[in-house]
């Protein structure tokens, strides 16, 4: 069939083009895209970070409403509005402990541009193939993706806020609820206050952190993040935030979370710990930072750790973050920002400006308009 779908070249970031979606296959379902966020992992394709061969549509945080399910799909029925996360194999021992972001095939699925049976749903008019990501390439009007990928959610919730639940607002959020899972009482730091950083501010409220303190160089985003629960903001253009931090927590805070990739930023993020402190690195970046072992570690048995999605299996937490939103505490729908589809340009733009936290690319929403 085909589709109008946000195609991406080496020499053409984007064009909205008619590309040809093949039918989904026995594991399959066709789901028709209302809206998609843009994700900065989007950005690390087109630049070249995480390789994936052009042509390629872009797009991993798409949630829409199912068309079509092939013989083998019994979790969702066409009608089912859902929500797409990132590709998986399911038999793998990190996907069969409950470990789905740590699942061994996790780079082959969701950035080798085909599907687990080496074939991509997607070809241009003329026949050429085009790479898929996360298994989805949602900034499109239809997708077809594993049954795996997707989460079936509420149909009284609007779609349009739900579709980052997929990846960032899941990564950021996940990591404190799965990985850190700190007590009530202790401090957090959270490094860049972006979808991710912001999402990570939200659930540490939710847990009862005492200290909650974002750092930035935006004062809109400290702003926001000081009404989504964060107890002290720290614009480090202004001010050192260690010594802040040292100040704010009489030592030293219990965790940090860096969302920036920027290597001075991340020894902040490392100096800022009491004893014990863990921080975790959840930036998708080659940047190198180098550390003294015994200052930087092991002097106070600090913990450096990597989150992979925030640690989490998508069908568990997607429904649980609706629900949170549902009752007033995650609202993940102040953080976006809707365009059309010939906007994805200005959508880019202004994610990477700091102006928008989560722009989100809108394809259908006859459904909220009542055309």
């Amino acid at each position: 069939m085909e589709i109008k779908a946000i195609l991406s070249r080496k020499k053409d970031d984007f064009s909205l083009q008619d590309i040809v979606l093949s039918r989904p296959k026995n594991n399959q379902l066709l789901i028709k895209i209302v809206a998609c966020g843009v994700c900065h992992t989007d950005v690390t394709v087109l630049n070249g970070t995480l390789p994936v061969a052009y042509p390629v549509v872009l797009g991993h945080e798409g949630a829409g409403i199912v068309v079509e399910v092939g013989e083998n799909v019994s979790s969702v029925k066409p009608g089912d509005h859902v929500v797409l996360g990132f590709s998986y194999c399911g038999h793998c021992k990190h996907c069969l402990t409950g470990n789905a972001s740590a699942c061994t095939d996790f780079a082959k699925l969701n950035f080798s541009g085909k599907d687990e049976d080496g074939f991509t749903a997607l070809t241009t008019t003329s026949g050429e193939q085009i790479s898929q990501i996360f298994g989805q390439s949602s900034l499109a009007t239809y997708c077809v993706v594993n049954e795996k990928n997707v989460c079936k959610v509420d149909s009284d919730v609007d779609l349009r806020y739900l579709g980052p639940l997929g990846c960032g607002i899941m990564t950021g959020s996940g990591t404190v609820f799965n990985t850190l899972q700190p007590k009530i009482g202790s401090s957090i730091v959270v490094f860049g206050t972006g979808a991710v950083g912001l999402s990570a501010i939200m659930a540490a409220k939710i847990l009862g952190c005492v200290h909650i303190i974002a750092v930035d160089v935006h004062t809109n985003r400290l702003a926001l993040a000081q009404g989504l629960g964060a107890t002290h903001v720290i614009n480090s253009r202004e001010q050192n935030p260690v010594d802040a931090i040292y100040a704010i927590t009489n030592g030293g805070a219990d965790y940090a979370i860096d969302t920036t990739g920027i290597p001075a930023v991340c020894h902040q993020a490392l100096d800022c710990l009491d004893v014990y402190g863990v921080m975790v690195v959840l930036a998708v970046s080659n940047a190198e930072i180098s550390v003294n072992l015994n200052h930087d570690l092991v002097a106070k048995g600090k913990t450096i750790k990597g989150v992979l999605e925030g640690d989490a299996s998508p069908k568990v937490l997607i429904p649980i973050l609706v629900e949170l939103y549902k009752k007033g505490q995650f609202p993940v729908d102040k953080l976006m920002r809707f365009y059309q589809p010939n906007e994805v340009n200005k959508a880019f733009a202004d994610s990477a400006s700091g102006e928008v936290i989560k722009p989100v690319i809108v394809f259908d929403e006859s459904i909220y308009s009542g055309s």
